[in-house]
This record gives C-alpha cells, structure tokens and sequence, in this order.
C-alpha cells in the first residue's frame, strides 16, 4: 500500500465526550483512487472539534471547540498528524463553524448558542491575532412572535467570490452579507429575510454567482441572487423529492462537480435528495431522495465523483459514487467507521 499524502487526506470533525460523542478530537482519513476511505487515525486529540476549516496556502487547520466556546489553530505535521499553533482563541457559546478567507487574512467563526459572528484576523504564519465580534442585529420577524423573542442563532459563514462573507442566522431566518475592513472586522453591507421559522442553516455558492441555502426547520432550499451587488431571493421551494416528515432537519448542502446538481442532507428521515440546478442556476428541483447509509447525516463532501456522507450517531461515513449524467448515486460502495463524525473537510 502506498503511504499516505496530504494530498488525499480528509480531515474529520467530532463530537468527543464533552458534546456526547465518542470520538478524541480530530480524525484522518486517507482517500483511495476508488472512493473507499481508510481511517488513519486521530490526528490530535480536541475537545469536540465539530467544524473545520484549512488555510489557503499554510498548512494550517482551524477548528470548531463547540463545548469550550474557543477557535483552536493547529500546524499539520506530516500527511495526517496536527498539532496546536498557539493559544485557543475565546468565541461565543456552541461555536458550530469555522470558515477561512481565500486570501488567508481572517477566520471567521459562527456560534450557534448566542448568535455571534466573529472575526480572527490572521498573521503572515497563520495564526490567530486580533479578535472582532461582528455587529449583531434585531429579529426581522419579531412582529410575528409578540412577547416571545426568539435567540438569534448564528450557524454558518461563506466567503463570496467578490470578498464579501454571507451568513446565516437559524434564530432570526436571515441571511446577513457582511464586508471586511482590516482592524475592524465584519461590517454589515445588507440582510436577506427568508419566511419565518425556515432556518436558513448552511450555503454554497454556485458558479453563476447565486447562493444556495439549505434550511433547517422547514427544510427547503432557497437561491439567493446577487443584483448590483445585493441579493434577493428568488427562489424557494422543498429540499426533498418526498417531502419531509416530523423530527427532520435539515443539515448540509453541496454541489457536484459540474455545478448541474446539489445534494441536501435531511436528518431523521436520514436521506441526501438530489436536486437539480435549473433556469440558469435560480431555481432547485428535487430529483430524487436516497437513503444516507446511516443514522443522523450531519454533513457529507463531493470529492470527484466520491460523495461522503458523515453520520453522526452510527460513527460511520457512507461512500457512494455519483453518475455524472443523472447526478444520481449508485449503491453504497464502501462504509467506513468512525466515531461521531460531524465534517469531512479536504487536506488541501
């Protein structure tokens, strides 16, 4: 067997025994020419390290401490090992995601318990230097629920192709568009509302330039489209070919290779739906819901033709080769175990 590189190394998020999991920290999985993955092992123990992200150019990792309200950086050594780069970093409480700016000048970090959005500008090695939390705003949909206030609930970040960062608000069914200024963090530009109670939780950005959003509660998807430099939402409709049933939430979104279909992730029912990207990337039409090869799929990743599909409660990640003409998967080609995975992110 031939050893193995950082170049077809995934790294593994986790829930260890402090969020109920039972993985130690982050996982290393060596990717195969055939689509099977082989566990290599942990690569660092953490604490519930539950959301990753990789520098650009720097081989460093930033993770996600969900329970400890902290971002961590670590140093790759090597193909699969890490270890820590400097002091943990403070964030607010259940911080659920980590993204990187392409440029490799900030990390941002969401957290889902106190609705924060923060910033961590990055030094020339890529560690984590000055700290700024974004500006919060008020409920849109607050007239809706009188005497009731809802938590604003941030969940995810993504950085825009024109150096903007969109995130999402769970709690407040926003989409907030933020612009970076060095010194001073996240400044908000505008906001998108989507229908109240959705939960808009994680996004892709398509080639054309428009957003997909998957939502949580509802679990819809909805295409947000840049006009002059603002978007608006254009579209809306069911993230599932079969409709959803009582207990499901909605997890992650992904594009496939050539940008014609994107995969949504439904927990409880435990499916992926296949939709396909029509009318010139504005609208999202379900084509088919397959079963996730697991219980509770938190998070799943295209490599090439591979989709990996990470089940949180069955400790194992479902591999599944795509057709490239339907989108569609075939059956499940390789299972591999490991503990209370949440993301599978690319070495490199």
């Amino acid at each position: 067997m031939t050893s193995p590189t950082a170049g077809n190394t995934l790294w593994i998020g986790s829930y260890t025994p402090d969020g109920g999991g039972r993985a130690h920290g982050i996982g290393a999985v060596r990717g195969h020419q055939d689509g099977s993955l082989e566990w290599l092992g942990t690569a660092v123990a953490a604490e519930s390290p539950s959301f990753l992200a990789v520098h650009p150019a720097l081989p460093v990792v930033y993770a996600a401490a969900e329970q400890r309200k902290k971002v961590q950086a670590y140093r790759r050594l090597g193909a699969f090992s890490l270890e820590p780069r400097g002091e943990s970093q403070p964030a607010g409480e259940a911080t659920c995601h980590v993204a990187v700016d392409p440029r490799g000048r900030f990390v941002t970090a969401a957290c889902w318990g106190d609705g924060q959005v923060l910033l961590y500008e990055l030094d020339d090695d890529g560690g984590m230097a000055g700290r700024f939390p974004a500006a919060s705003s008020a409920d849109p949909h607050a007239t809706l629920s009188p005497g009731s206030p809802r938590q604003s609930r941030a969940h995810a970040s993504l950085m825009l192709r024109d150096g903007r960062v969109m995130t999402t608000d769970l709690g407040h069914d926003t989409l907030r568009i933020w612009t970076y200024q060095p010194g001073l963090g996240l400044v908000p530009d505008h906001e998108v509302v989507l229908p109240y109670g959705s939960g808009p939780r994680h996004l892709v950005e398509h080639p054309t330039g428009n957003v997909f959003v998957v939502s949580e509660y509802s679990v819809e998807v909805f295409v947000v489209r840049p006009d002059a430099g603002t978007y608006e939402l254009v579209f809306r409709g069911p993230a599932t070919a079969g409709g959803s049933q009582e207990g499901d939430s909605a997890a992650e979104i992904c594009l496939g290779p050539q940008g014609n279909f994107a995969y949504a992730g439904v927990r409880g029912s435990n499916l992926i739906s296949v939709l396909e990207v029509a009318a010139g990337g504005t609208e999202l039409i379900p084509v088919k819901d397959f079963d996730s090869g697991g219980d509770w799929p938190r998070h799943h990743l295209v490599r090439g033709s591979w989709l990996h599909v990470a089940h949180e409660r069955s400790d194992n990640i479902a591999t599944f080769q795509l057709d490239p003409v339907t989108g569609l998967p075939g059956p499940r080609l390789h299972n591999l175990a490991t503990p209370s995975p949440t993301a599978i992110i690319p070495a490199t």
